[in-house]
């Protein structure tokens, strides 16, 4: 992975090469940006162009020898650690490392997601357990075996929990020439012990210019379209990649469905299509769908305010949104917004789906059937 092959980034880009030149790199550096800004894209090429034999101005040569075993992820010294679902309490990152370099090859702006989907692990949680930490430390207490810096990237340590504090003694006095860069996405919640010992690397979302770019050069896509989904994607090209090729989306049916039975106040049907749709999808598709009704209830609103200048929606999306919003005052659509959000928190903490989406389900048909509204500040 060179720089070049990384879309937008630009100054940072220029930043991490100088430190390297200025011979001011720091052993532990935590890259943080949001899913699909590519922070860990930037953090491989990175540990490429530190081991380069042959560095140039702007970026690793990628011919010697170091750089080519860096373009397949074989690179001795090279070492990766990340979320995975262990089936045995002794299981470490090495176990999955096949299908890992599989996936990053194709797709370096993986989210979590993709990652449990590509392990067909389905609803399972994800961690980086006390054994990968114990592995961690014993791959990087031996010799470089060829590089001239071993590196340890480590990408969501997120989901290190108190087991991660086996590493604060090797992260605050690692071995001579080893780096340790962390890829994340929510500094809350990374171990403060943890935090506390890195250098800040930030990584910003993306550019809407740089979405569109990437659409027209790697997905051959017309103008107009990767406009359209460049601005849907808010900066976040697996998010872009995601919404390639979309004509029918299954989650706008989903929603269609569940609003139609709320606004008709179907009781028998509600009941029947929380437990066969919604409760089925599993955690992670839960998450996943609640997301996409709160960013298409907010464009509802948009065009509630007539910006319809702002609104860049599929055609089979953009109907729905229009009926919605000429239907429903911004009052009833605000409180539907407010209730997914607290849907998806809920969520996020393991609550019972069925209960969960039932109860949404009697709130949205207060809000939209019989314009019942809840008093108070909460949701303006």
């Amino acid at each position: 992975m060179q720089f070049k092959d990384i879309f937008g980034q630009d100054l940072l880009k220029k930043r991490l090469i100088q430190s390297v030149q200025d011979n001011r790199v720091s052993h532990a550096q935590l890259f943080l940006g949001p899913t699909g800004s590519g922070s860990l894209a930037l953090a491989v090429a990175y540990a490429q162009y530190l081991n380069c034999e042959n560095k140039q101005a702007e970026d690793s040569c990628g011919l010697c020898s170091s750089c080519r075993k860096y373009t397949k992820l074989i690179h001795p010294d090279l070492h990766f650690s990340y979320p995975f679902f262990a089936k045995k309490k002794d299981e470490t990152a090495s176990n999955y490392m096949e299908q890992w370099r599989s996936i990053f090859l194709k797709n370096p702006y993986l989210n979590l997601d993709n990652w449990r989907n590509h392990l067909g692990e389905d609803n399972k949680q994800a961690n980086i357990n006390i054994a990968e930490c114990h592995q961690i430390i014993k791959k990087l207490s031996l010799k470089s075996y060829e590089g001239a810096y071993k590196v340890l990237i480590m990408w969501l340590p997120e989901y290190l929990d108190k087991q991660g504090n086996a590493l604060l003694k090797l992260i605050e006095e690692p071995p001579a020439n080893t780096l340790f860069l962390l890829v994340a996405e929510n500094q809350d919640q990374i171990l403060t012990t943890i935090l506390s010992r890195t250098q800040l690397i930030k990584v910003n979302r993306l550019k809407e210019e740089e979405v569109i770019q990437y659409l027209l050069v790697n997905k051959g896509l017309n103008e107009n379209k990767a406009k359209q989904i460049a601005y849907i994607s808010d900066g976040n090209i697996q998010k872009a990649q995601n919404l390639i090729g979309e004509e029918e989306n299954d989650h706008l049916d989903l929603l269609k469905n569940w609003m139609n039975f709320c606004v008709t106040d179907r009781g028998s049907l509600i009941i029947e299509f929380v437990e066969n749709s919604l409760a089925k999808l599993g955690r992670e598709g839960q998450k996943s769908f609640l997301l996409y009704a709160i960013n298409m209830m907010r464009e509802v609103l948009l065009l509630k305010e007539n910006l319809v200048e702002l609104v860049f929606l599929p055609e089979i999306e953009q109907d729905f949104a229009d009926r919605f919003s000429q239907r429903f005052d911004y009052a009833q659509i605000e409180a539907v917004v407010a209730e997914f959000e607290k849907a998806s928190y809920h969520i996020e903490r393991n609550a019972n789906p069925k209960i969960l989406f039932l109860d949404v389900s009697l709130q949205i048909v207060l809000f939209l059937k019989y314009q019942t509204l809840p008093k108070g500040t909460q949701y303006i």
